[in-house]
């Protein structure tokens, strides 16, 4: 699925590669021979994979702020990528409710500098924006949702993120239409995952990191929405998606600048109580407790339909959820017993590619 030999020698510049997917996506393009370069604000969590794995050492890393768009448009001068990955955001939902301006400040006019610098730096071949599966207008179903449904969003979050796919198709349209590609020769596509989980994800009011923290001390797991239902998945299957979909976009950019949803299979939409279950009961010994949200609301069920990347992409989920929570336990379990890191993810990396 991956075909390594590509990304050998491509300049590919990362935003926000010192979060928990950015510096999953770092490690990986740096074994298969990128020149990886980073624009983000340091590590938003003590501690953190970006940290704790020295990644620092596998890109040039400018800490800077997407909302500065002068100074992200420099540093597209300075780089200047041929693929960009665009993942730097505020990430959480309960934090938007917190900080609901800086959220959208962030989401939004944050991609929209970043195709600005794309659009004006003229070096991009593929630029892939990363929002979530939260940008639909979530309407409870049981089914799920297809890149064509409508955007949306209850929560500061995933309305900005909505507004970020509604930012990014008017770029898309604007500046870099299909039918002018001959000229501009820049794919522009957002990516839609869905829950994503492992190893290395230290943000507060997340589930897994919750989980690892607690049992890292001791502690009950608290869960604050058992019988809520996610699409739970490894961090390495968007990321493949997120690989795949921008060399379609080197290779033919007018087939594949869309919207891109990588969800999990239907059997791994799971109930986030029987989720800290299966963590407790792999961890030995471990428990957890319900504790009601005092918080904004949440959705009680989202899912993707994900059959446009399986056939257009030829991308699907290679590990089943059992699979990754044993990936999960594994990487906090070395993490607390001070193991090299990066050679603990570098070897379930490895692994998940055989």
């Amino acid at each position: 699925m991956i075909d390594e030999k590509f990304w050998k020698g491509k300049k590919v510049l990362v935003t926000g590669n010192t979060g928990f997917k950015g510096s999953w996506l770092t490690v990986w393009l740096h074994r298969m021979g990128a020149h990886v370069a980073g624009y983000s604000l340091p590590a938003p969590t003590e501690p953190s994979m970006y940290e704790t794995c020295r990644l620092a050492r596998l890109a040039d890393t400018e800490t800077a702020d997407v909302r500065d768009g002068e100074k992200l448009a420099a540093a597209f001068a300075r780089v200047k990528p041929e693929i960009v990955f665009h993942m730097a955001a505020q990430p959480l939902v309960l934090e938007s409710y917190r900080i609901p301006a800086e959220t959208y400040a962030s989401n939004v006019m944050g991609t929209v500098n970043v195709l600005e610098a794309a659009r004006k730096t003229k070096t991009a071949r593929a630029v892939v924006v990363i929002t979530t599966d939260k940008c639909y207008e979530n309407k409870e179903w049981l089914w799920g949702y297809r890149e064509n449904e409508p955007l949306g969003g209850f929560d500061p979050y995933s309305s900005s993120k909505a507004c970020a796919e509604i930012a990014t198709a008017a770029w898309r349209n604007s500046f870099f239409p299909a039918e002018h590609y001959g000229i501009h020769k820049t794919g522009i596509a957002s990516a839609r995952a869905g829950n994503v989980i492992g190893g290395g994800d230290w943000a507060a009011n997340r589930l897994v990191p919750d989980c690892a923290r607690a049992l890292l001390a001791g502690e009950n797991v608290k869960v604050r929405n058992p019988q809520s239902l996610r699409p739970w998945q490894h961090v390495l299957e968007p990321l493949a998606g997120y690989l795949v979909l921008a060399k379609r976009l080197w290779e033919n950019g007018p087939e594949y600048a869309q919207a891109w949803n990588f969800g999990p299979e239907s059997g791994d939409v799971r109930p986030a109580g029987w989720l800290v279950k299966e963590i407790c009961a792999r961890w030995g010994g471990a428990d957890f407790e319900i504790t009601p949200s005092k918080s904004g609301h949440e959705a009680a069920i989202l899912m993707l339909d994900s059959t446009k990347s399986r056939l257009k992409l030829d991308w699907r989920p290679k590990w089943t959820l059992e699979k990754t929570l044993d990936k999960i336990v594994e990487w906090y379990k070395a993490s607390g017993e001070g193991k090299d890191m990066l050679e603990i993810t570098n070897r379930q990396l490895e692994e998940y590619l055989r």
